[in-house]
């Protein structure tokens, strides 16, 4: 009798599942950018005329880009540092932390700025930068920024102006302050704190909401860009997709693994233990959806719970290697495509200037490419309507972007560990080699986890 109602349920319900897991993927933004992207491709090789006609999807999706870009900083930043259990007792923990950040991000970017130097993504495109939409290029597009400019960008007219502008340096030397400022201002912070925080709710939605907007312009794009063009001009897309594919692989082995070697780990293993987390990131190409699992994992690996605390919210925040390598592909990529040389000394300027604006970016989807936009505003050389040539690929492009930024964050959490002593290199052998004297982490063993882990970190601290 059981089996015969559990048949009755069975048949009925066959198709429904399939027709389920179709309307999901209706519903994933990949998906319909990927749609989009296929029909833009197809309008501008069959219909030029009207693909030429779309390129305002395209220029209209930009500027609601960088409508929110301002916003999204001061939230992401300033709570991060106002977050920090207690700048004091942290300080030691936090400046490790930011030395390190810094230097991957910079070692990131001249990776990044070294592939795109030797094998020149953009050569052969021959972009006519007149026929790109002149309201889209800057004053300063024939410019230089000199080291005076550049100052005078950070230095905001008054608080709240940085705010309120359009002038991202200016925000992130303000969401400094003002996060570091809620930081030490005790009760009196909180409830600006709390208010920040369901701020940063009500930003985030709108970027969800913008970002909904990316198969719009990524059909736009593309579109205008075939029709303009030509298709050949997708073989050189699909050429930079291909580098920057490799380009993440190379970097994982070498520089990540190279890492893992000295901390007295092996890479692929920590992958393996990470690989829920690192696929849940890719799926939904953010970092912040996993978060807290990744906080929990780094702890039962033997990472000291302070360091984890510290490191992995501020990482995410200030030390995104896969954006970073991104960012310097992509700018020389763009310039590269319309023509545009840049000599070292410009390419080390735009370097610097990444460094600061890629920072409070993370957990935002496309918000590598909100940093290029206004990097590329900045800096001046580069017409901004040039973001059309890669709008439509991003969605691809920030699949690497995403993967080396979590990975990379957990080596910090481990490399900022080992410094502090506060990290059991044998339990985490351990962990990573499977062996069953290591509980297993899961939601109902967590506490017990975390005691059993104490005594063997003060042991490995001492």
């Amino acid at each position: 009798m059981a089996n015969t109602t559990a048949d009755t349920h069975d048949d009925p319900r066959t198709p429904a599942p399939q027709r389920s897991r179709f309307a999901r993927l209706i519903r994933e933004l990949w998906f319909q950018v990927v749609v989009g992207a296929v029909a833009g491709i197809a309008v501008g090789i069959f219909l030029p005329d009207l693909g030429s006609a779309l390129s305002p999807l395209n220029d209209w999706f930009i500027s609601l880009v960088k409508m929110i870009v301002v916003p999204v900083v001061f939230c992401v930043v300033s709570l991060s540092i106002a977050s920090m259990d207690n700048l004091r007792k942290a300080g030691r923990i936090g400046v490790k932390a930011i030395g390190y950040f810094l230097v991957l991000s910079l070692v990131s970017m001249l990776f990044g700025l070294l592939v795109a130097n030797i094998f020149r993504p953009g050569d052969g495109m021959n972009i006519d930068p007149s026929a790109l939409d002149p309201s889209a290029v800057p004053e300063s597009a024939t410019g230089s920024v000199s080291a005076i400019e550049f100052v005078d960008n950070i230095i905001p007219e008054s608080l709240f102006g940085a705010l309120t502008g359009h002038t991202i340096l200016a925000a992130l030397l303000v969401s400094i302050v003002f996060g570091a400022a809620l930081n030490v201002s005790g009760d009196a912070g909180l409830p600006i704190t709390r208010g920040i925080n369901a701020l940063s709710t009500v930003v985030f939605k709108i970027v969800s909401w913008v970002m909904r907007l990316a198969p719009i312009g990524t059909f736009g794009a593309l579109a205008s860009v075939v029709a303009n063009y030509g298709a050949s001009t997708l073989q050189q897309l699909g050429y930079l997709i291909l580098l920057f594919t490799g380009t993440c692989i190379v970097y994982i082995i070498v520089i990540l693994g190279g890492i893992a070697r000295a901390c007295g780990l092996r890479l692929w293993p920590l992958m393996k233990y990470l690989k829920a987390e690192l696929l849940v990131a890719l799926s939904t190409c953010s970092s912040e959806a996993i978060l807290p699992q990744l906080i929990e994992k780094l702890e039962h690996l033997g990472v000291g719970k302070p360091v984890v605390g510290i490191v992995i919210p501020s990482g995410f925040s200030f030390n995104l290697d896969g954006s970073a390598v991104y960012l310097t592909m992509a700018s020389l990529f763009l310039a590269q495509a319309v023509g545009v040389d840049l000599s070292w000394q410009q390419q080390l300027i735009m370097v610097g200037i990444m460094m600061l604006t890629s920072k409070g970016t993370a957990g935002i989807a496309g918000g590598a490419f909100i940093v290029l936009a206004s990097t590329i505003t900045a800096v001046g050389h580069i017409p901004l309507a040039a973001l059309a040539l890669i709008v439509g690929i991003d969605r691809i492009l920030n699949e690497g972007r995403v993967f080396i930024n979590v990975l990379g964050n957990a080596m910090a959490a481990i490399v900022i560990g080992k410094w502090e002593n506060d990290f059991d290199g044998n339990r985490a052998r351990k962990v990573l080699g499977g062996e069953g004297d290591v509980p297993p982490l899961d939601s109902a063993a967590s506490d017990t986890t975390q005691k059993a882990v104490s005594p063997e970190r003060a042991t490995a601290s001492a």
